[in-house]
């Protein structure tokens, strides 16, 4: 005797989600968090965008869109030394990418690739120099750059940021050459490359994606550092961009017009930097972490 199933019966069973499948109520509620991480995260990039665009008058009112002006950006450039400020930026920034790349890669492949005396000591070295805040070490590079005749120059300040960006460059590329096959040094040495030639035209190549994080990080290190440059540079014409803004801020107040229009600027060739290597940077950053 066969027992007929109620509609009722079939239709009781709980309704199984597909994997990755979310409720309304889980779609909603994850859909709000991003809006307002998203509001969160430009909300002070756009408020200073706007306010760059606001009359002296109205620089700490919400009233963004009343009497719209590109006088702040006028006044910066006729009024004050920023494309000199912008000038040595651009020079710091460039020499300690160029340099800060070449050091770190030929340090992080020697590293990786052979064995001499002091490898292990150099490694720990390398990791150690992360450790130290920067109020700990400006006073005595200070006093190096001083006793070098290196202080209100960008050699000093080129040379004090390869400090902070080649030790962790290197380690970083140390594990990205690791990612590559010794098979491939093998057979340079198989056609008479020398290992400079072999690192030069077979690895080096396959190394994009830590380059772009190397230069990338360098760039960024040189060119919104402010501690040091204002520690080591004396007098407008040799300041860079960290050091000119400083000078929109005193005691008796903060000229918000020129200043936002100058952050403003200033992000312009970070920017450019960060869209020129950012197919690179999760590959990059990613091989050179899994690896130590």
């Amino acid at each position: 005797m066969t027992t007929a199933t109620t509609p009722t019966a079939r239709h009781s069973a709980p309704k199984v989600r597909r994997r990755g499948e979310r409720s309304p109520l889980a779609s909603t509620a994850l859909h709000l968090t991003l809006i307002v991480a998203s509001v969160i995260a430009v909300f002070p990039v756009l408020w200073v965008l706007l306010t760059s665009l606001k009359p002296a008058e109205f620089a700490t009112t919400t009233d963004f869109f009343k009497d719209t002006t590109f006088e702040n950006y006028t006044n910066l450039i006729k009024d004050t030394k920023f494309l000199t400020w912008f000038g040595n930026s651009l020079i710091v920034a460039g020499l300690t990418t160029l340099i800060g790349v070449i050091v770190s890669a030929s340090t992080g492949y020697a590293v990786s690739r052979f064995r001499f005396p002091g490898k292990r000591g150099l490694m720990w070295t390398l990791l150690i120099t992360q450790m130290f805040p920067v109020a700990v070490l400006i006073v005595p590079i200070y006093n190096i750059m001083a006793s070098m005749g290196l202080l209100n120059k960008p050699a000093g300040l080129v040379i004090t940021y390869l400090t902070i960006s080649v030790p962790f460059c290197a380690w970083m590329m140390k594990g990205f050459f690791d990612t590559i096959p010794r098979e491939i040094d093998e057979s340079g040495q198989v056609d008479g490359l020398t290992p400079f030639g072999t690192f030069w035209r077979l690895v080096l190549p396959l190394a994009k994606p830590g380059l772009a994080v190397t230069a990338f990080y360098s760039f960024i290190t040189a060119w919104g550092e402010v501690a040091y440059a204002s520690a080591f540079l004396v007098g407008e014409d040799n300041l860079t961009l960290a050091g000119g803004l400083q000078l929109f801020v005193n005691r008796y107040g903060a000229q918000w017009g020129p200043m936002t229009a100058a952050s403003v600027l200033i992000a312009i060739p970070a920017a450019l930097v960060f869209l020129f290597a950012q197919k690179h940077l999760v590959t990059g950053m990613s091989a050179g972490a899994v690896k130590g």
